[in-house]
């Protein structure tokens, strides 16, 4: 979901003079990134402006969308969708077409969308996407005005959930073209088909607007009637916001936690979000290049972080140690109910272990011909948690490993991102949310040539188990889980990035503010049917 830092939210809460309009007032550590949801590459809020078939509801359940019904064929590969007769905030109509062009236009090589990967499994969706093919060959139709006929290469367990992502939501050819290079880079600029539309976001302000979208077609269920949006930096002055009663929902840095988790209003959010080292096997520099190539350097990594000192004493805001790449709490077994992050531990990977990790430390520099090693850790500066974070990676490896000497360097969230993408950096602090509730949102991120595998990692065996549960074994249920659950056994054997810790997020919640939807994978904050009470 989100390749880089966490994106916090915090809510507030009043009515406006007229009791039938209902306000909130919403901050975000950061400011979007973009409205264009071809280009975009956070979706932790944009449901609330962008509908596709489907939206994910309470406890992460497939909910009503723009698709009033639909159907798949025995064989799996064949969806259909009718859509409902619904509108964009224009009063335009929404159509079939609008899927199909949206589509294209997403897997489009010139757009450069890096989710387009997500289409993966959609007929013929990597052939456009890598230029070989034209774009109308994809696997998706338009019958009419209100049929949309996708096929796919082979069954997709999770379809269905991935319809709810708003990745796969229409888009107006008519105001793409209206608005040409203009499009979507205000909000004015863009026609929105959710329960809010946006107003007021320039680009580059720390304001902006989600007011209720009277044309959505449920829009009765919408008791909102306008969000305010401000970026608010730090949790102090969040949490100065929250006692002043300008915020009914603020998020809390560690030192906050421990003063307030016995508060009537401490609430806690799970989220099926990884933070990792990402290490680049690509470096510019030879010699720290031979460094992250050896494996016995990346384990000793590993072993020197204490992730129990990291999660309670450090960062103490609820945040969980991690068993392997993917999140525990996201998928389990379909025959035996067995949760992935327990079917995917290695013993001695991803635990503390001082005497082993100096064992392969001394290993690792002998191979390399080194008396010692300096590394420098790329972070985002506006990400409250990565400071803390780098500073103790930096103490503890140094104090464990000797020899070793790790330089920290913080960048804004956007340059940091830039970094990776030109492959710029020894060692990143990432982080990774899932898009879906399996485990192939995760697992997919360390394949050859994907989008976000800024680090260049590669594994020809890795590779192999995870084509063989996306296509021999896409049908059938339990051989699939066992390809992926042998894959991240893999990756963690061979430290392909070194997992952290699982973000959960502590907050003061206002008891007034009701009815917002969380869910712990997918599209994060749904604001659908929340209200002040």
């Amino acid at each position: 979901m989100v390749a880089g830092v966490a994106v916090l939210l915090a809510a507030c809460g009043k009515q406006s003079s007229d009791s039938n309009k209902q306000t909130l007032n919403l901050s975000m550590s950061q400011p979007i990134g973009s409205l264009d949801i071809s280009k975009a590459t956070d979706f932790s809020q944009t449901g609330n402006a962008y509908e596709s078939f489907f939206r994910l509801g309470k406890n992460g359940k497939v909910t009503s969308g723009l698709a009033k019904s639909s159907s798949v064929s025995k064989d799996g590969k064949t969806w259909t969708f009718n859509l409902r007769h619904a509108k964009w905030s224009n009063g335009s109509a929404i159509t079939a077409q609008d899927f199909v062009y949206s589509w294209r236009r997403t897997v489009t090589p010139a757009t450069k969308s890096q989710y387009a990967y997500l289409f993966s499994g959609i007929k013929n969706a990597t052939k456009v996407n890598d230029g070989k093919v034209a774009a109308k060959t994809l696997g998706i139709k338009a019958v009419g005005k209100h049929k949309v006929v996708v096929t796919l290469n082979k069954p997709i367990a999770y379809f269905k959930t991935l319809m709810t992502y708003s990745l796969f939501a229409p888009q107006s050819q008519r105001i793409v073209e209206k608005y040409g290079k203009k499009y979507a880079t205000r909000s004015q600029y863009n026609v929105y088909s959710g329960p809010f539309k946006i107003e007021n976001w320039t680009g580059t302000g720390n304001k902006w607007d989600f007011v209720k979208n009277n044309q959505y077609w449920d829009k009765k269920a919408v008791k909102l009637h306008k969000i305010n949006y401000q970026i608010v930096a730090d949790n102090s002055t969040g949490l100065d916001l929250y006692r002043q009663k300008k915020l009914d929902l603020t998020p809390l840095s560690s030192e906050q936690v421990k003063n307030y988790q016995n508060n009537k209003a401490f609430k806690q959010y799970a989220f099926a979000y990884i933070t990792y080292l990402k290490y680049n096997f690509k470096d510019p520099n030879s010699v720290r290049r031979a460094a992250i190539h050896n494996r016995n350097i990346r384990m000793a990594f590993s072993l020197a972080v204490n992730r129990d000192e990291l999660t309670k004493k450090v960062l103490g805001n609820g945040s969980t140690t991690p068993t392997g790449f993917v999140t525990s709490g996201l998928a389990a077994d379909p025959e035996t109910g067995e949760d992935f992050g327990q079917a995917q531990k290695v013993k001695n990977h991803v635990v503390y272990n001082k005497a082993l990790a100096q064992a392969y430390w001394k290993k690792g520099l002998k191979q390399l011909g080194l008396k010692k090693l300096s590394l420098t850790v790329t972070a985002a500066s506006d990400d409250q948690t990565t400071s803390p974070v780098t500073q103790y990676l930096k103490g503890q490896l140094e104090q464990v490993l000797p020899g070793f000497n790790l330089d920290i360097k913080q960048v804004p969230g956007q340059v940091a991102n830039q970094l990776g993408q030109k492959g710029e950096f020894d060692m990143t602090v990432s982080s990774w949310g899932a898009d879906f509730k399996d485990p192939i949102s995760f697992l997919q991120i360390p394949e050859t040539g994907t989008a976000y595998n800024y680090g260049k990692y590669s594994n020809k065996a890795y590779d192999a188990l995870i084509s063989k549960a996306q296509n021999q074994d896409a049908n059938n249920a339990e051989a699939r889980w066992h390809d992926l659950v042998q894959a991240s056994r893999l990756f963690t054997k061979d430290q392909g990035m070194t997992p952290l810790y699982q973000q959960t997020t502590s907050y003061l919640q206002n008891p007034n503010v009701k009815g917002i939807v969380h869910n712990t994978a997918g599209e994060e904050w749904n604001f659908k049917t929340a209200y002040v009470k």
